[in-house]
């Protein structure tokens, strides 16, 4: 789970820079490691800290971590970003650490202690450069996600589109290749062509999402597709060969049994939509709907009647 900056501080959001300041401060001389005497454990601790006010003192910081949220900003804010322009050094001085050696504030901050140089450009706890013991990933622009309608027949084979989308303010129209099976809930990833990186890094990734349009007496369950198919009365009861359209566009007669009861689903194989990656296709399954007049003739009437009297 990601840190939550403001609770390892122990500050409210809306706290301004010298509640933030404050909070640090307190923290520090709870758990600097002149205090600490070498615990591992809360050492990490004034790491995170540190961390947190890094982030938090910093006006343009905090208003990223705010609008992407925790665990967003920490894959797209490398360490190196987080402690750039900022001097602990000269902070923890305020608060009465430091000193020509820096003691086991020196340990905490790597081999030498913090340096000026290390506080405006990067990573106050590195060793060498490295970090916590891991790089986080350079800071990419935010994810876009893109729906786009899609006919039953665009889904069983595929087409191509042309979507506008905005980077960097620019609007620029792309081609986007639909492959086949792109139902719903699935989707597509075009890399870098989501929004522009704020610091320098590489753009996000764009995501496309399928939109089925209604299609006339088809319903579709993933990569199945359900037809409805009305029938008469005594096409149910007697049997019947009826003609059903496939999603493709074909034409295909299939055997009524006597006696199919209202709703029953016939089961096509392998006429459904096909499988995104992989061999296969879902199923087509029809649905029988049967068709009660509202009205009677006087000779129908009369029949149903006769077959009333037959037990029917």
């Amino acid at each position: 789970m990601a840190d939550d900056y403001y609770n390892i501080l122990g500050v409210d959001k809306k706290a301004d820079a010298s509640e933030i300041k404050k909070a640090y401060r307190k923290l520090a001389l709870k758990y600097h490691p002149d205090k600490t005497e070498g615990d591992k454990t809360l050492e990490e601790k004034f790491k995170k800290i540190s961390e947190a006010y890094a982030v938090l003192s910093d006006p343009e910081k905090k208003n990223q971590y705010d609008t992407y949220g925790s665990a967003d900003f920490q894959q797209r804010f490398s360490q190196e970003d987080i402690f750039r322009n900022v001097d602990l050094g000269d902070i923890l001085k305020e608060f009465g650490f430091g000193g020509s050696r820096g003691g086991g504030f020196s340990s905490a901050f790597g081999r030498g202690g913090p340096r000026r140089g290390q506080g405006m450009g990067g990573n106050p706890f590195s060793q060498g450069g490295g970090g916590f013991g891991q790089q986080h990933p350079q800071m990419k622009g935010k994810d876009i996600e893109y729906e786009i309608p899609l006919t039953l027949h665009e889904i069983i084979n595929g087409t191509k589109k042309t979507i506008t989308i905005n980077q960097g303010g620019i609007a620029k129209a792309i081609e986007v290749t639909i492959p086949k099976g792109l139902t719903q809930g699935k989707k597509i990833r075009l890399a870098g062509k989501g929004e522009m990186s704020p610091h320098g890094g590489p753009a996000g990734n764009l995501y496309i999402k399928s939109n089925p349009i209604a299609s006339d007496g088809y319903t579709i369950e993933g990569n199945d597709v359900l037809y409805s198919k009305q029938v008469l009365l005594t096409q149910a009861l007697l049997g019947d060969t009826i003609e059903v359209v496939t999603p493709d566009g074909s034409a295909i007669n299939l055997k009524l049994p006597a006696g199919t009861n209202h709703k029953s689903k016939m089961r096509v194989a392998n006429r459904g939509i096909p499988q995104m990656k992989g061999k296969g296709c879902g199923d087509l399954f029809v649905v029988i709907n049967i068709t009660l007049p509202k009205k009677l003739t006087k000779e129908q009437k009369t029949l149903i009647q006769q077959l009333g009297k037959t037990g029917l």
